[in-house]
């Protein structure tokens, strides 16, 4: 079960991504222990818990990670070069963050 921290990660991706994420699969965002959203474009609602999930690219950070990435703080590739950031499966569906971190910011 996700924190009330990543609750809110995934309402926000939720309110700003709505029914079209701009990816071609599924993505899973695992913040360890405090949990998961999990993205996929092909469903209703697109944004939901990822707790036992698996998506296509699973990439893994901390939440304050993924606050500072969306607010153009940390650089996605520097987070990764730092082992910040993780990236499992689809490499390609990672490549498409930007555009997904630039919606959940507003």
């Amino acid at each position: 079960m996700a924190t009330k921290e990543v609750q809110d990660i995934i309402a926000e991706l939720s309110r700003r991504l709505g029914a079209r994420s701009g990816i071609g699969g599924t993505l899973k965002f695992d913040f360890g222990a405090k949990g998961s959203a999990f993205i996929d474009p092909k469903a209703t609602p697109s944004v939901i818990d990822g707790d036992g999930k698996k998506a296509d690219c699973t990439v893994s950070l901390t939440p304050a990670d993924f606050d500072k990435l969306k607010r153009g703080e940390l650089d996605a590739t520097t987070a990764f070069m730092q082992g910040k950031l993780r990236v499992a499966g689809d490499m390609g569906l990672a490549l498409k963050l930007g555009p997904i971190l630039q919606k959940a910011n507003g």
